[in-house]
């Protein structure tokens, strides 16, 4: 919530939403001051800021955007009132025309009968919204325009391209400060550019969404599934693998068919059968259950695999690691009970705790609710947005949870685990998902202890949402300087000249025995371009040896926190190590 001035010296509450909207509205006024011939498309609030899409001759400049911020502050200084008016859909229609906005005329033909058709005004400046938006432009305080682009008109790459500007506001000079001084720490720690310098990761246009995994990005990938995977093996958990590519009719009854194929890499095959890439596990997973007679005895049957997935999103989405169209999701589905429920969703929860907190993360539930396309029967909908309340009041406590309207997956309602990093980013991670549809659809049974058949409930959990996604965020959380178990290379080894090459094989093998990751770097280069390169790849730790070192059997330690600590024992370092990696753990 944002804090406004009103006149008279009240003050009033007003969401972030609408404080950011109402700033979109003034910056499409300053838009058509400065360029009368631009047509408006949207402009709504996003999760931090706004945008506004127009269709403009040219892409906006650097200058552009100085200006318009400019004519924005203007627009703020001489305090429009926003007047709200009705009108009905051939009137609505016969503005818009007049005003030669062809967009939005569009929009208003392509709204439902009886829908109410509401405008904002202020000033000279006439833009169709449901609003609600702030009482004038008076209490926009500070402004920041930040960037422009372009954008397919409704995200179709068949439409036209036009320009988006995002931007930013708040009450006070200060908060914009703020933010301001995140976004840039932010570009330094953009996992993207990490990546490349790390020697982890890149992407080539050959394969847009498709990461390349250099054999240190592969290494510390590996290092996290190992870890998940023997976490989850103490927890009852069978991993298992299925194929890449199904039949169509699997996908049909599952759903994803009707309500995913947009999203799916659908092929032909020599039979002229439609087969489509997976873009999820779940009907692998319900494959598996299926292959043999259960009984109530087998639950809970847990089972996760991390199978690489297709999704087929659309070129503009594309972001990093963050929204890829192959990955490898750390998924899980468990078949139970339903008196079972509530006591799976607490472990599963506990699980997410104890892995978010090896990482130092923060995060809390939000539960997503029946979306409009939902699919079965409202009363097991109901029942099992039921059950959900019911967990996440006894672990967060009643109407200590977010709730988001029409969010869930269109078999189930889910609970959202949202971590913040630590620039106060909000991340949408993993989901648990409860699923009374899928069974009933694929016609899954375990015999009771009644020796009657009856449907298990599926359970979907992802924890990390993806590894590849999972990577990008601590990436930037930790600015690349990774936790010591997690570090691709835990220790450099340096020789300061030739003459202690020997010895520093040495160092590297009884390290390498110990099981640590250790490079050599033993190029004709002085010690000091060493150490400044070993700190660019931010290496937890480097020895340095020199001929003391190599005469007292010893090592020079310098620390990627600390700096130089100084000279120790082989063994004594040795130790100091493993006692760093087990803290982590």
């Amino acid at each position: 919530m944002f804090k406004i001035k009103l006149g008279g010296g009240r003050t009033a509450e007003v969401e972030e939403s609408m404080y950011w909207h109402t700033t979109a509205h003034v910056m499409a006024q300053a838009v058509k001051r400065l360029f009368p011939d631009a047509k408006l498309t949207i402009g709504p609030a996003i999760e931090h800021g706004f945008y506004y899409d127009f269709d403009v001759e040219k892409p906006f400049s650097e200058d552009d955007l100085v200006k318009i911020e400019d004519e924005m502050r203007k627009i703020i200084k001489e305090d429009l009132k926003l007047e709200r008016f009705e009108l009905p859909r051939d009137e609505a229609i016969k503005l818009m025309k007049e005003n030669n906005e062809d967009y939005k005329v569009e929009i208003i033909e392509e709204l439902p009968e009886g829908e109410v058709i509401s405008f904002y005004k202020q000033g000279d400046f006439t833009d169709l919204c449901r609003g609600p938006h702030l009482p004038s432009t008076g209490c926009i305080k500070a402004i920041k325009l930040l960037s422009s682009s372009g954008a397919y008109w409704r995200g179709d790459e068949k439409n036209k391209m036009l320009q988006r500007i995002y931007g930013i506001s708040f009450p006070k000079q200060s908060e914009l400060d703020e933010y301001l001084n995140m976004i840039e720490e932010a570009k330094k720690r953009d996992h993207r550019k990490l990546g490349k310098e790390l020697d982890l990761f890149f992407f080539d246009e050959t394969a847009p969404g498709m990461a390349y995994w250099l054999p240190k990005g592969f290494k510390m990938m590996n290092i996290l599934i190992d870890f998940w995977r023997k976490e989850h093996e103490k927890r009852g958990y069978m991993e298992f693998s299925g194929p890449q590519l199904n039949s169509s009719e699997l996908w049909k009854t599952s759903g994803h068919w009707d309500h995913y194929k947009e999203d799916m890499f659908v092929l032909t095959d020599s039979d002229g059968k439609e087969q489509a890439l997976k873009p999820m596990n779940c009907p692998n997973a319900i494959k598996i259950y299926a292959s043999k007679l259960r009984s109530y005895k087998d639950l809970p049957l847990r089972f996760n695999d991390i199978d690489v997935i297709h999704r087929n999103e659309k070129s503009g989405q594309l972001n990093g690691l963050f929204r890829v169209r192959m990955f490898r999701q750390d998924d899980a589905h468990n078949f139970i009970t339903e008196e079972q429920i509530g006591s799976e969703i607490k472990d599963i929860i506990e699980i997410a705790k104890y892995l978010y907190g090896i990482f130092g993360l923060d995060f809390e539930l939000t539960l997503s609710t029946r979306p409009d396309d939902y699919m079965g029967d409202i009363e097991l909908w109901n029942k099992a947005e039921a059950n959900l309340r019911d967990v996440l009041d006894d672990l967060c406590g009643k109407d200590n949870y977010k709730i988001n309207e029409g969010d869930g997956a269109f078999y189930g309602p889910k609970i959202d685990i949202k971590m913040k990093d630590c620039l106060g980013r909000e991340w949408q991670m993993g989901t648990v998902q409860v699923d009374f549809q899928l069974p009933l659809r694929f016609n899954l049974s375990y015999i009771d202890s009644d020796g009657n058949k009856k449907t298990p409930i599926l359970i979907h959990r992802a924890l990390f949402g993806s590894f590849e996604r999972f990577i990008g965020i601590i990436t930037e959380h930790f600015a690349g300087a990774f936790p010591v178990w997690l570090s691709p290379v835990q220790v450099k080894v340096m020789p300061i000249s030739d003459s202690q090459i020997s010895y520093a094989k040495e160092v590297c093998k009884k390290l390498e025995d110990e099981g640590f990751r250790v490079e050599l770097d033993d190029r004709q280069e002085k010690i000091g371009y060493k150490i400044r390169e070993a700190q660019l790849h931010k290496i937890p730790y480097m020895l340095i040896l020199g001929e003391k070192e190599v005469e007292a059997n010893a090592v020079g330690v310098r620390v990627r926190k600390e700096g130089d600590i100084g000279k120790m024992s082989l063994d004594d370092f040795i130790n100091r190590l493993k006692e760093d990696v087990k803290s982590f753990k």
